[in-house]
């Protein structure tokens, strides 16, 4: 009998030492899962600019470093199996409480940044932050309590501690790429935020159960009271903006279509750019999309429409350019890059987005392009991630790698931002551009807070462009959406720029110019005013 109940202790002992691993791997998985998580729960909303990353994980940090200090005094006044589980279990309850709380703050938020109401914005965007606060202190507190609890012996107090450590960072690891490849695409933010929480829960009751069963029971109320409060309000839309007819979320964007009287629209995570529109029978848009058809038209008169061999798109969206150029142009070959492959879905479910001539290639575009064995007549640059470009779209090599894949007479053309009195992203773009391309020209779109550049790989003037036009309005046949954007273009011609700014793939300091113009903008005369910047 002795031996068996030693067999017993033993056994017992040995679960509760692969538990307290299991739960050190687990919390560690969460905590990443979580910060990982949280970026998507307020890029829906506020965006994923680099401002919006910086205080997530800034915050998040500031959690963790309380929690680190917090769990070592706490272990030390209670160092117990059962104090450890009942933080583990409330660590995972708060976590899948985030998204559930925060709901109602984020609805709010949608429309002021509609809006662009910065107090509005402000406001929502720490309070969704401090949400955070309890469950990453809490998860923070998990190591040095396990620490604690591990080292038996003080002259193992090292490899303990490094066995801990090394454990929690393999959890780290795996939270790093489970919610983003694996479970928001297929659940969506909400759910990964309650399966992370219920897996982190699974393991602090199970513990509870081996070393108390009556405060297991206690506890039994957290998942029942997380599950059905998630069941309430996680059916609902993320938005419920108005004409939407479908959302999703990819693993890099959450998409929404919206309708409103016959067109339909492309947004992106917060919504502030449309990426793409669509209207049966309707060519134009009046946007930035219909000035990306004036490109070969830059080049010296007379430029024959039927000249244009190939189209490149970096920056597909759901094909508005490229539907545009089909129809103008005929069926010509256009290869269309588009780094998210559920936007190419949803382009060719809601935006018919079905050319024959059209080759969508699920891609980063700067990537794609360097890897096509194709030169183009036009290559087409539109990749907003309102209201930045991504900087390696931006540098003087990746302008040399879009120069060697034009054809003799190519043009590449890049939709730019600005606000009405602040032009120094086209100044920098223009200005690294230069050291490549002999000639620039620079359209500002009438009622947006855009500007078209073009480059061409011949030297060209801004009066081509009007010969062109007046050209092709001499001529039979000519599509007359093109007369028309030409006549666009023409109008809203500016003088080009001139800039000693160059940004390289060393230094290409996008976000910090951006961040500048949008700051300046908001504090300016600008709050609250209506477009925005279109892709």
């Amino acid at each position: 009998m002795r031996c068996f109940e030693r067999e017993y202790v033993g056994l017992e002992q040995l679960m509760r030492k692969w538990m307290l691993t299991i739960a050190v791997f687990v919390a560690g998985m969460t905590t990443l899962g979580v910060e990982l998580t949280a970026s998507r729960l307020l890029g829906n909303v506020f965006g994923t600019s680099n401002l919006v990353w910086a205080n997530i994980i800034g915050l998040i940090l500031v959690y963790l470093t309380a929690g680190y200090f917090i769990g070592g005094r706490w272990a030390d006044r209670s160092p117990h199996a059962l104090t450890f589980y009942r933080l583990l279990s409330w660590a995972a309850f708060t976590a899948g409480l985030v998204p559930i709380v925060a709901r109602p703050v984020l609805s709010a938020a949608v429309g002021s940044v509609e809006r662009l109401d910065a107090a509005v914005m402000a406001g929502s965007f720490i309070a969704v932050l401090v949400l955070f606060s309890v469950p990453v202190t809490l998860l923070g507190c998990v190591s040095p309590f396990a620490i604690r609890l591990a080292i038996v012996d003080t002259e193992q107090a090292g490899k303990v501690s490094g066995r801990i450590y090394a454990i929690s960072t393999l959890g780290s690891i795996v939270g790093t790429f489970l919610p983003v490849l694996v479970l928001i695409p297929s659940i969506g933010t909400a759910r990964t935020f309650l399966v992370l929480s219920l897996a982190l829960m699974a393991v602090g009751l199970t513990g509870l159960g081996l070393v108390n069963r009556r405060s297991l029971l206690i506890h039994l109320w957290m998942p029942v009271v997380l599950v059905v409060l998630s069941w309430l309000t996680i059916a609902s839309p993320i938005k419920t903006s108005a004409g939407q007819i479908y959302e999703t979320e990819s693993a890099y964007n959450y998409i929404q279509v919206i309708e409103q009287n016959g067109v339909r629209y492309l947004l992106l995570n917060e919504g502030q750019g449309i990426h793409s529109v669509y209207s049966p029978g309707q060519l134009a848009t009046y946007g930035t999309w219909d000035y990306f058809l004036a490109a070969p038209f830059f080049n010296q008169p007379t430029v024959d429409p039927s000249s244009v061999q190939r189209v490149g798109l970096v920056g597909l969206a759901a094909g508005t350019v490229a539907k545009q150029y089909t129809q103008v142009f005929g069926p010509i070959p256009i290869d269309g890059w588009e780094i998210d492959p559920e936007v190419i879905a949803v382009g060719r479910e809601f935006f018919d987005m079905n050319e024959e001539n059209l080759e969508a290639i699920a891609a980063d575009g700067r990537w794609g392009l360097e890897h096509s064995p194709h030169r183009y007549s036009v290559l087409a640059i539109d990749a907003y991630r309102p209201p930045y470009i991504p900087w390696h779209l931006t540098t003087r090599e990746f302008f040399e790698s879009v120069h060697n894949h034009l054809l003799p007479d190519g043009v590449v053309v890049i939709n730019v931002g600005r606000t009405p009195g602040d032009r120094r992203l086209i100044e920098a773009l223009v200005g690294t551009m230069a050291t490549v391309f002999p000639s620039i020209h620079v359209v500002d779109v009438p009622s947006a807070f855009n500007s078209i550049v073009y480059a061409t790989v011949q030297p060209s003037t801004n009066d081509n462009l009007v010969a062109n036009l007046h050209a092709l309005q001499e001529q039979q046949g000519v599509h007359p959406f093109l007369i028309d954007v030409l006549q666009r273009a023409a109008e809203n011609l500016q003088p080009t720029p001139e800039s000693d700014v160059v940004f390289t793939d060393d230094r290409a300091p996008v976000e910090n110019l951006v961040n500048s113009i949008v700051i300046r903008y908001v504090l300016g005369s600008g709050l609250g005013l209506g477009p925005v910047i279109e892709e």
